[in-house]
């Protein structure tokens, strides 16, 4: 399993529910979070298929932005 931790524009339980559908079809229901409590709304995702590249994609695939953390 790997680990990724992107920062992203996901603010609130509204935008966790549109993101839900892309980021649970593309590396399951329980492998991803998103901390909207950090300034930086930290997503992490933990699974075997997790790399940069799918995680961004399933990030805009929904409307979103992901990127590296600073």
């Amino acid at each position: 399993m790997k680990t990724i931790q992107l920062k992203t524009n996901i603010n609130c339980s509204g935008c966790v529910e549109k993101v839900t559908p892309s980021l649970n079809e593309t590396f399951g229901e329980t492998n991803w979070n998103v901390d909207t409590a950090d300034p930086k709304k930290i997503l992490t995702v933990t699974a075997d298929n997790a790399d940069e590249t799918n995680v961004i994609k399933a990030v805009e695939r929904a409307g979103y932005k992901a990127g590296k953390l600073d």
